[in-house]
């Protein structure tokens, strides 16, 4: 049986070991804070077990067990200081979460050991009790964490190692917060000797086997190898020209050195990457021979011999020979490449860029070598060469792949001026387009975000934003992303986001508006005021909401009302913005203003211009509500307009937008018009206006007179009977460059009482005549209606001068020429006044019958055949002459009331009552009658009236009842059946019609019994 070591001896060694475990837990660099507290609890157990030796412990095998307990729960802390005291820095920060989980579980293991030992030796530390529950229960509980800044970077690394995010910023990035953040200088000796020390981990990681924690620190140092801080960029020339200078010895031609047979792992055949040797000396590919081995091989892979020892180690020295071979092929490739682009012929560009991809995916220091070799330049010097489709989207892509998260080759893309290359790409079709925008995207990237002097260098080229604003409606999704993207920084400078306004991109500018500060909207409004807004601009402003923001800074201080009301004004010209106004309860808030007592001259200006766009082009009342829609009481506006007139102190610049406003109004609706007429004294306020220096208020004011004259006409005749007055509306007839206001004043002359024949003759007179009839020529149509309307002044059939004139200037021909237009009302004006003409013809006719000179007169002239005598169109105004019985018989036939009504009057002066038979003879001939006697089936009450009055004058004639008789009874009867006009007067003329009808039937049968 072994002899018991003495449990004073067992509690001396400990308390030795604790001091020991401490003093080392001092001096581990990193992670001192945790290592801190495991050394202070350690040094606080050593009185502990100083007080057990004092007191003399009772040796009992409880008390054996606790101590041994305890003794190796410190050995594990110890251990744990040794594994990480010389540790590689980089490794200790990359693995500082675990490395706390470890300080943490020691801690309370050696706490559960303690409070075990305290419960066996609860009498002899009764003197300190207290002590050491407190020190058990703090060690049982103790929570270690790495720092926050700490965990941070680990937590990005990871993060980035998951998103496969190996690009040369990221790794820079990465790199410099890592050694900031365990004291390492951020320059390539000490970053390379860290990474040495890294690389050590990793080998000695796989000595044990741990494949997870190789793979792991691969993958980090893959990554911060990329970095420019991880190779001194001097170094890596040297390297690539010593490396040149080697193959310099190999034919030019030569693309390719074959592999060592030593380089080729014994189990795969291929040239290795991470080679390592058993103690045989056989070499393979670590991964390889980990899987040779799990299947259960116990042989040596090259001589198939068992192996009595299946360790290896890693081979550092096949390695680096390998690594130098690949960098010699790396250079070989990189010469021909640069020969290949130099041919500049599309299948020697195409493989020198294939092989460029290749290089870049192979290994992240051939993104170096490329352009230490000068193949960068050569390929953004392509840029805009004349090359096809495909080959120009793999310049772009290999570029990408060049540049991507590499700071100095994006340097010489810059220096080259790529960008000014690439820019023009953007406008060419999407597949292009798309690939340029792709790598336009990835030079103006860097690791903090966006490089802003590239941005800068992008949007100082002329055609950079339009481009991009068109690519935002590609349908390739990730293209319009991308644009949109750039776009968005760009707007970052203010001149930008006016650039893009005027190519049709606003989002930027609006959202500055809505979202940014006082002077940024004011400074928006002001750029957007000055630009040129054609009205697809001024329809996707609208749209994309700018409208509310602009009426709440009308609100505001005077320059901001006035920057806001210049800009709603340019946006109330568009139809689909004046709903937008109103909806934003707009309309209120600039009529208050408008209507405010004291208020700058040019806000007020500007408030009866919107409204004046807001009733305009037909709109009228429409969008004068406020926001629930319900129309705004109108008639103080209307009053306040008017006033507005009468104010000689009010400028043009109000003047001019409140008339126009006024008449937007008032076209809309007679009842406003009349408010304006009677309640406002609208006429005899704008009357006065038709003197004014001012053209267009001149021009408004003929148009609101030629409304208010409905109403009040008298005061006009009045007004325009006075010196000059009359010449300046002649003016206005005159002017055909302005077709409404041309309209609005002959249509002020329609409207004048016709009994006023002093201003008939002025007009004659003055050539109010002649401008009418050349409006008949060319007018527009409303004004043509208008024109036939007020020529009815000069057609009365009791002024036979006045007749004479209208015909001599033309008028005949124009009126004929009217009866087949479109417009009913001036086919219907244009027949009436033909028959005002023809009235006359009769009695004119009759004149050129001299007395004892007929007969040889009728030798010379033929005889009208429904006037009886010598007739012309000048003469006697004859229609039969003038030849416009077709077209008066065809508005019969066209079943209008209006025009067939016109018609029927007209035809009506060809049948006199005192001699029907030739005018009758003339309506059969010209098939007239039978569309009459239809009129009896379709027609109105009025109008069935007057076909009734012109068929009791031809039926007058026996032999008209002998062709028509028996096709007018029916309609007839139906007509005598009842009674519907005027107290039965329809019947009585229906009545009439039929005895006629029924008389000389009567005759012509008792002629036949004869």
């Amino acid at each position: 049986m072994a002899e018991l070591i003495p449990i004073g001896t067992i509690l001396a060694v400990l308390s030795n070991q604790i001091i020991k475990t401490a003093q080392a837990a001092n001096g581990v660099v990193f992670e001192k804070e945790s290592f801190k507290v495991l050394e202070k609890h350690l040094l606080d157990i050593e009185p502990v077990l100083k007080e057990l030796q004092l007191q003399q412990l009772n040796d009992s095998p409880v008390a054996r067990q606790a101590l041994e307990s305890l003794e190796n729960d410190v050995k594990k802390a110890n251990n744990l200081v040794e594994k990480y005291k010389d540790r590689a820095r980089f490794y200790l920060l990359v693995k500082c979460r675990h490395i706390v989980k470890e300080i943490q579980d020691v801690t309370r293991d050696i706490g559960k050991s303690l409070a075990a030992l305290s419960l066996v030796n609860v009498e002899v530390l009764s003197g300190i009790s207290d002590q050491v529950n407190r020190l058990q229960t703090e060690m049982q509980r103790a929570e270690f964490e790495a720092s926050h800044s700490q965990l941070q970077i680990v937590d990005k690394l990871y993060q980035g190692l998951s998103d496969q995010t190996y690009d040369k910023e990221f790794a820079n990035d990465m790199l410099k917060e890592i050694a900031r953040a365990v004291g390492v200088p951020v320059e390539p000796k000490e970053i390379s000797r860290e990474l040495e020390n890294f690389k050590r981990e990793k080998e000695e990681a796989a000595n044990r086997k741990e494949r997870a924690e190789v793979l792991f620190l691969e993958q980090v140092i893959e990554l911060l190898s990329q970095a420019d801080a991880a190779r001194d960029y001097e170094e890596v020339r040297n390297q690539y020209f010593q490396r040149l200078e080697v193959i310099g010895r190999y034919d030019s031609r030569e693309e390719y050195i074959q592999p060592f047979k030593a380089f080729t792992c014994r189990i795969t055949g291929t040239v290795m990457v991470d080679p390592v040797s058993l103690c045989t000396g056989t070499a393979c590919e670590r991964t390889a021979l980990e899987d040779w081995f799990e299947r259960g091989e116990k042989t040596d892979p090259e001589t198939g011999e068992i192996l009595q020892d299946s360790s290896y180690r890693s081979n550092i020295q096949l390695r680096q020979s390998i690594q130098e071979w690949r960098e010699l092929n790396y250079c070989l490739k990189i010469r021909s490449c640069k020969a290949k682009l130099d041919l500049k012929t599309d299948s020697s560009v195409e493989e020198a860029l294939d092989q460029m991809k290749e290089l870049v995916r192979e290994n992240s220091i051939n993104k170096e070598w490329i352009s230490i070799g000068g193949l960068t330049d050569v390929v953004v010097s392509m840029l805009d060469g004349m090359f096809k489709e495909a080959l120009k989207i793999k310049l772009f892509i290999t570029l990408k792949d060049i540049i991507e998260g590499h700071a100095r080759n994006k340097d010489i893309f810059i220096e080259n001026q790529g960008i000014e290359k690439l820019v023009p790409c953007l406008g060419l079709n999407s597949t292009i387009s798309k690939a340029a925008a792709e790598l336009l995207y990835e030079v103006l990237q860097e690791r903090s975000g966006w490089n802003v002097p590239y941005c800068r260098i992008l949007s100082q080229q002329c055609n950079a934003i339009p481009f991009l604003v068109s690519l935002l409606k590609s349908p390739i999704r990730a293209l319009a992303e991308k644009s949109e993207e750039i776009l968005t920084k760009l707007c970052d400078e203010d001149e930008n986001v006016i650039q893009c306004a005027k190519v049709n991109y606003f989002t930027p500018l609006i959202d500055r508006v809505i979202h940014g500060s006082a002077s940024l909207r004011m400074s928006m409004v002001k750029a957007l005021v000055g630009l040129e807004l054609d009205e697809e601009k001024i329809k996707l402003l609208g749209e994309e909401g700018i409208i509310p923001p602009l009426l709440e800074m009308a609100s505001g201080n005077i320059e901001s009302k006035e920057l806001s009301l210049f800009a709603l004004v340019k946006l109330s010209t568009f139809h689909g913005n004046k709903k937008l106004i109103a909806d934003a309860g707009g309309v209120p808030f600039i009529l208050k203003l408008l209507l405010s007592p004291h208020i700058l001259t040019i806000i007020t200006a500007k408030c009866a211009e919107i409204l004046a766009n807001l009733s305009w082009s037909g709109d009228g009342t429409r969008f004068l509500v406020d926001e629930t829609g319900t129309r705004i009481e109108l008639q103080p506006v209307i009053a306040h307009l008017l006033a507005l007139q009468e104010n000689l102190h009010v400028q043009d610049i109000v003047r001019r937008p409140a008339l126009r406003a006024l008449l937007g109004v008032c076209q809309s609706e007679a009842e406003l018009v009349k408010s304006a007429v009677l309640s406002a004294s609208g006429v005899s306020v704008v009357l006065p206006l038709l003197d004014d220096a001012n053209q267009e208020i001149r021009e408004l004011a003929i148009n609101l007179l030629f409304l208010f004259s409905q109403h009040e006409p008298e005061g006009v005749v009045e007004y325009l009977l006075k010196p000059r007055r009359l010449e300046a509306l002649v003016g206005f007839l005159e002017n055909c460059d302005k077709n409404d206001v041309q309209m609005a004043a002959v249509g002020l002359l329609a409207n004048l009482p016709k009994s006023e024949t002093s201003l008939t003759e002025k007009l004659i007179e003055l050539g109010g005549l002649k401008a009418i009839i050349n409006i008949l020529r060319s007018g527009s149509m409303e004004a043509k209606e208008n024109a036939l309307s007020a020529l009815f002044r000069f057609t009365d059939p009791t002024n036979l001068k006045s007749q004479h004139i209208v015909v001599e200037l033309g008028a005949y021909p124009l009126l004929i020429d009217l009866l087949k237009v479109d417009s009913i009302t001036a086919k219907a004006r244009a027949a009436a006044l033909i028959g005002d003409l023809s009235m006359r013809s009769q009695e004119l006719s009759a004149e050129f019958k001299e007395p004892g000179c007929w007969c040889i007169y009728r030798a010379r002239v033929p005889m009208c055949q429904a006037h009886g005598g010598a007739c012309s169109v000048s003469s006697t105004f004859c229609l039969l002459q003038a030849n416009a019985l077709p077209d008066l018989i065809q508005l019969l036939r066209g079943k209008v009331h209006a025009t067939a009504y016109e018609a029927i009057q007209t035809l009506s002066t060809l049948v006199p009552e005192e001699s029907p038979q030739r005018g009758a003879n003339v309506l059969h001939e010209s098939d007239a009658i039978g569309p009459v006697i239809e009129v009896m089936s379709w027609g109105s009450e009025s109008l069935k009236g007057e076909a009734l009055g012109l068929l009791e004058k031809v039926f007058m004639s026996k032999e008209m009842v002998d062709l028509y008789g028996l096709i007018a009874r029916s309609p007839l009867m139906r007509l005598t059946g009842r009674s519907i006009y005027e107290e039965g007067h329809l019947q009585r003329k229906a009545s009439r019609v039929l005895l006629l009808i029924e008389r000389y039937s009567r005759s012509s049968a008792s002629i036949s019994w004869e």
